[in-house]
């Protein structure tokens, strides 16, 4: 049994189109399936959770959606049993299957899926902080804070805003990958101000920087619709590659954004790499932050550690 968790307003509405196609293909070769689609955010979860809480029975789930659908299923599995994990991007940056050099065409993915013998098992990371009470989110691809996540959490405004008072959106050109990033991305670079703060890698290396624009902590080397900002970024490694990137001028960032945005290895002044299992991460004025894009309001401190291979997925 393939159970199928849909968000079919991915990438606006195009999740929809996605499924009713693969559900087709589905019925016709008479696979044994359940669909379970999303209404609202957090149906993702619930989901996840539905399938896998006390369940020790292989499951084998399957999003169909995007980098936001990941997330979520991501953090409502209970690794209780045995979990595999398979996904047919439909989402507007799709960043978890470009890492993993996953088919563009939902068709071939998913007969990947049903014929595939290959599993991996990859980290995943967690990002901790404090809400009034403490929160743990998992993440899949990246998480951070500081410019990047500003893009994100303004990048959803926007979507709120399209939303009519049927709850609708509006007719509009669907944009995806680096496209749907630039333009927000332009807007929060010339509202950016840096800010001190400092890291503590794995609980023994102190490192201060004075103009931080933003950190980013990855399990894979692309985030943002396929901004390449950690290039050495391994899923299998046990580790989380942090790229921070800190410069007195402003201009400084326009070089390492442009080599992140055209996929090239980012090696410039301003920008330093660590790899390591935990980091802390403390910031003197409060910045956006995120988790695969998905809101995890402002912060001051923040704590990110990698899981190591605890995640099944078909290749």
């Amino acid at each position: 049994m393939y159970h199928f968790i849909v968000n079919p307003s991915a990438n606006r509405g195009h999740g929809e189109k996605v499924w009713r196609k693969l559900e087709c293909r589905l019925k016709r070769l008479e696979i044994e399936y359940e669909g379970l689609i999303t209404q609202a955010p957090g149906d993702a979860m619930m989901f996840a959770n539905r399938l896998t809480e006390g369940n020790r029975e292989p499951c084998i789930i399957v999003a169909v959606g995007g980098d936001g659908t990941v997330n979520e299923i991501l953090n409502g599995l209970s690794f209780e049993g045995q979990v595999v994990f398979g996904y047919i991007p439909a989402g507007s940056g799709n960043d978890f299957a470009r890492s993993l050099k996953l088919p563009r065409n939902p068709g071939r993915c998913l007969k990947r899926i049903l014929h595939s013998h290959r599993h991996i098992w990859l980290d995943y990371g967690v990002l901790s902080y404090e809400n009034g009470s403490p929160v743990h989110r998992r993440f899949a691809v990246s998480s951070g804070m500081g410019l990047d996540a500003a893009v994100c959490h303004s990048l959803r405004e926007r979507r709120g805003r399209r939303q009519t008072k049927a709850g609708r959106r509006w007719a509009c050109p669907r944009a995806s990958g680096k496209l749907l990033y630039i333009l927000p991305g332009l807007w929060q670079y010339i509202k950016a101000a840096p800010v001190k703060g400092y890291l503590l890698l794995d609980g023994t290396k102190k490192v201060e920087f004075n103009h931080i624009y933003f950190i980013s902590a990855h399990i894979h080397p692309f985030e943002g619709g396929g901004f390449r900002f950690a290039p050495k970024a391994d899923g299998t490694d046990g580790l989380l590659e942090i790229c921070v990137v800190h410069n007195s001028s402003k201009q400084g960032l326009l070089p390492v954004l442009t080599d992140a945005l055209l996929g090239k290895a980012v090696h410039h002044r301003g920008v330093r790499f660590y790899g390591c299992q935990e980091v802390r991460i403390h910031v003197e004025r409060s910045m956006p932050v995120h988790a695969d894009g998905e809101d995890c309001y402002c912060q001051t401190d923040i704590h990110l550690r990698c899981i190591e291979k605890r995640l099944q997925v078909i290749v």
